[in-house]
């Protein structure tokens, strides 16, 4: 116990004498806080923001209405390959965690058996004395030994290693996060854009209908003589035009199902039940929260977090393996030389202890290069935490610009659709009274179609700006 305490002693001693006659090591910096303004800005119009709320402390079964959406998610989740790959690097994780729970303990190993026959040559030390101690030529060699060593945790190496370990842990977690939260959206978006194929096919079709009748009708009129044959060449090339684009939207179709079936993990196939886009509701207020939440939330920039402080930890560790190493090693067990003593016990048990210092001088300048290298991987680290946040930010930001916009756009289109309404109603007034044409109606119906596709297609832009400000939020990780 003496000799153990003097061993600790001279350890201590030494490292401060290391510590004195070395270069002060340079501190590492504590985290700074990234800066985030306020609020989120954006330059145009009036959106209705909450920032006591946040859309992100939603789980998806309360964000999105659709059922069918939200069983495609469900099976997304569970099915997804890319999402299976995340939550096997968690698993992987956790095993590196299991480990480093270990690090205080010390190495034991055991040689359960050990057998050597050595044959020196007759002109050697170990060759003259086997020939006249033991009467042989050769040395025979048994033992089996038990070998405990442990390292003191002097500089808190160790200790900074379980530190980076839990970091690195996290810093997986939020990675799976992040492919978690993107699948969601990709999900959605994937789902709305089927949504608004479909919507597309309807008003396609909807307008060949007028098309066709409007066709009937001249190709009447040139029989009477009250048109030209260039009218009917017109309306049959829109008539091909719009047989062509239902062509393509139904190609569209197709390929977005694939993809949807692809995110969902399932082979291709038809996706029979869907809702409608018309039936979807927009939200009228857009809970964003603060910028400052974005720090606790957005699984990119916690994972940016956590590999800051695994490089932090790592420069620490860095900086431990510059000062002396105390290590402690203890070996007992059963050594003989003849087979037939090798258990002969107490004569063969046999027990070691031993304790060492070792201080690294000269390694090429390796070990100080580490340190080095760590403090610059720490000080990247810490920039791409903050070049994180302000990502986050700016993306929140210009996603409400967008949305702003939209808003703006969408009221328009309404009352472009309502207007149209109205000539359509003005036009037949008009055909029963003899003060305009069949012909007129059609176009009225027509433009209203347009104004309707238009309409759908900002509706669906909008949609997707909401998932969009839900996954830049940090909605989905629940």
């Amino acid at each position: 116990m003496i000799n153990l305490r003097n061993i600790v002693s001279l350890g201590f001693l030494f490292g401060l004498c290391f510590m004195t006659g070395c270069r002060s090591s340079q501190q590492l910096a504590k985290q700074q806080p990234a800066e985030v303004p306020e609020e989120f800005v954006y330059s145009h119009g009036q959106l209705d923001i909450d920032t006591t709320e946040a859309l992100a402390t939603l789980s998806y079964h309360e964000f999105f209405a659709d059922e069918q959406l939200i069983a495609l998610i469900d099976s997304g989740l569970v099915r997804n390959n890319n999402m299976l790959v995340a939550i096997k690097q968690i698993e992987s994780a956790q095993e590196t965690m299991k480990q480093a729970k270990w690090g205080n303990l010390p190495f034991v190993d055991l040689s359960a058996g050990v057998a050597s026959i050595t044959r020196p040559s007759d002109n050697s030390m170990n060759g003259i004395m086997a020939s006249q101690f033991m009467g042989q030529s050769y040395m025979e060699d048994y033992s089996s030994k038990l070998t405990i060593s442990w390292e003191a945790d002097i500089w808190g190496k160790i200790k900074s290693q379980k530190a980076a370990t839990l970091a690195g842990y996290l810093e997986t977690q939020e990675a799976t996060n992040a492919v978690r939260t993107s699948l969601i959206a990709g999900i959605a978006q994937s789902y709305y854009n089927l949504l608004l194929l479909d919507q597309q096919k309807v008003i396609s079709e909807q307008n060949l209908a007028i098309v066709d009748s409007t066709l009937e009708i001249t190709k009447v009129q040139l029989r009477l003589g009250m048109t030209t044959s260039l009218a009917v060449q017109q309306l049959e090339n829109s008539r091909d035009n719009l047989l062509k684009a239902i062509r393509v939207i139904d190609e569209n179709r197709g390929v977005q199902e694939n993809a949807l079936n692809a995110l969902v993990g399932e082979m291709p196939q038809h996706l029979t039940k869907r809702g409608n886009i018309r039936d979807l509701q927009l939200r009228d207020n857009l809970a964003t929260g603060v910028p400052a939440a974005l720090l606790s939330r957005r699984p990119d920039v916690k994972q940016a977090e956590y590999a800051f402080l695994r490089s932090s930890s790592g420069v620490k560790v860095a900086r431990a393996n510059m000062y002396p190493a105390l290590r402690i090693t203890a070996e007992g067990g059963l050594n003989a030389f003849t087979a037939s003593n090798w258990f002969n016990v107490p004569g063969s048990l046999f027990g070691v202890l031993s304790g060492s210092l070792t201080q690294p001088l000269l390694q090429g300048r390796r070990l100080k290069t580490a340190y080095n290298q760590a403090n610059i991987q720490a000080e990247q680290a810490e920039l791409q935490f903050k070049e994180s946040v302000l990502q986050a930010v700016t993306e929140v930001s210009t996603i409400l610009e967008q949305i702003s916009s939209l808003q703006d756009q969408q009221v328009y289109n309404n009352q472009l659709v309502k207007r149209n309404q109205e000539l359509i109603e003005q036009a037949k007034i008009l055909f029963k009274n003899d003060m305009a044409t069949y012909l007129e109606i059609l176009t009225a119906q027509q433009t209203k179609l347009q104004a309707e596709l238009d309409q759908m297609q900002v509706k669906s832009q909008l949609l997707y700006a909401e998932v969009a400000l839900y996954k830049a939020l940090g909605g989905g990780v629940m």
